[in-house]
C-alpha cells in the first residue's frame, strides 16, 4: 500500500486503525444510532424486570424504570420456594441437557459436514439438499411428525428425549460444511499421504480449522436447548424430568391470571431476564467468533 500514500499524501491507516481518524467520523454518526437502537430490547428486558407494578401497567407505558426494586425477583424466589420438587432439580436438568446437547450438536454437525465436503460417497448431493429443505421448515411444521418418531422410539419421558431430536440443525450442518469447503484439499491429500487417519485429520485439522462456526453452532445449540420449554411439554410428564424453562413459563403462566395478573406481570418480567443473562453471557464471551463466521460464512 506504498503506492496509496505516495500518489495521494494521505497516510495509509489501514484496515482497522488504531488511533482516531477524523474520516471514522461519518462510520460513528451512522453506527452509534444503529447501535443503540439495536441495544433497546435488551435495556427493556433489564428495566421491566426491576419495574413496581404501578410502572409495568402504566399508560402511556415507560420504556425506562423509574423507581426500581427487587420485588419481583422475591416474589420469583417466593414462589420457587413453594414447588413440590425442589428448584435445583429442574435448573440441574437444564444445565445437564444443554451441555450435553451443545457437545453432541458440535459432534453431529461438524462430522457430518466433513462427509459431505470432503468424502466420495453416492447420494452426497441428494443428502446436502435434503438438509438444505429442512432449513425451510419451521419448527411447528414437524411437531407431529417429530412426537410420531418420539413415540415410536420409546423416548416419552426419558431424559434423552429433551436431547436426541435437538441433535439435527440444518442450519449447523450448512454453516459447518460452508466452512470446510474453504479447506485446501491438498492439505487433506498431504495428511492422507501421511498416513493420517480420517478422525486424526477431523481432529487435527478439521476442528482447529473451524473454530468461529462450532462458536457460532455452540450458541444457537445453547439458545435452542436452554430456552426449551416445548420438550417438557408434549413428551415429558414426569415433573423430575423437566426444565426450568418448563417450570418458569408454567410459574408466570399461573401468577399472571385472575388476582395475581399483577405479581404475574412482575414475575415474568424477572423470569424472562433470569432466561435471558446465560443466552447474553454466552454471546459476550463468543461474539469474535461469531464475527468471524458471518464474515467468512459466505467465502472459500
Amino acid at each position: 500500500m506504498k503506492w496509496f500514500s505516495r500518489y495521494t499524501g494521505v497516510k495509509n491507516r489501514g484496515i482497522n486503525p488504531q488511533g482516531f481518524h477524523v474520516s471514522q467520523i461519518k462510520f460513528y454518526v451512522l453506527l452509534v444510532p444503529l447501535s443503540a437502537l439495536m441495544l433497546l430490547p435488551i435495556i427493556y428486558i433489564f428495566s421491566s424486570a426491576f419495574k413496581p407494578p404501578d410502572e409495568l401497567f402504566a399508560f402511556p407505558p415507560r420504556f425506562f424504570v423509574v423507581n426500581p426494586t427487587l420485588k419481583n425477583f422475591t416474589d420469583l424466589f417466593s414462589k420457587l420456594s413453594n414447588s413440590g420438587i425442589p428448584v435445583s432439580r429442574y435448573l440441574f436438568n437444564s444445565i445437564v441437557i444443554t451441555l450435553v446437547t451443545v457437545l453432541a450438536s458440535i459432534f453431529v454437525s461438524s462430522t457430518a459436514a466433513y462427509a459431505l465436503s470432503k468424502k466420495r460417497f453416492k447420494l452426497k448431493q441428494t443428502l446436502f439438499v435434503i438438509n438444505n429443505v429442512a432449513l425451510m421448515f419451521v419448527p411447528i411444521a414437524v411437531t407431529i411428525p417429530r412426537f410420531l418418531v418420539v413415540k415410536n422410539l420409546s423416548l416419552l419421558d426419558t431424559f434423552w428425549v429433551h436431547i436426541l431430536p435437538v441433535l439435527a440443525m440444518p442450519v449447523g450442518l450448512f454453516l459447518l460444511k460452508q466452512f470446510i469447503d474453504g479447506i485446501p484439499d491438498e492439505v487433506i491429500e498431504a495428511a492422507q499421504i501421511d498416513g493420517a487417519s480420517d478422525w486424526w485429520i477431523y481432529w487435527r485439522i478439521i476442528l482447529p480449522m473451524i473454530q468461529p462456526a462450532l462458536a457460532t453452532i455452540a450458541i444457537l445449540t445453547f439458545q435452542a436447548a436452554w430456552n426449551n420449554a416445548e420438550i417438557s411439554t408434549l413428551y415429558i410428564n414426569n415433573e423430575s424430568l423437566r426444565t426450568l424453562a418448563f417450570y418458569l413459563s408454567t410459574l408466570t403462566s399461573t401468577t399472571a391470571t385472575g388476582a395475581n395478573a399483577v405479581a404475574g406481570q412482575g414475575i415474568a418480567a424477572a423470569a424472562a431476564l433470569i432466561m435471558f443473562l446465560p443466552n447474553l453471557v454466552i454471546f459476550i464471551f463468543l461474539q469474535g467468533q461469531v464475527m468471524s463466521t458471518m464474515s467468512r460464512s459466505g467465502l472459500k
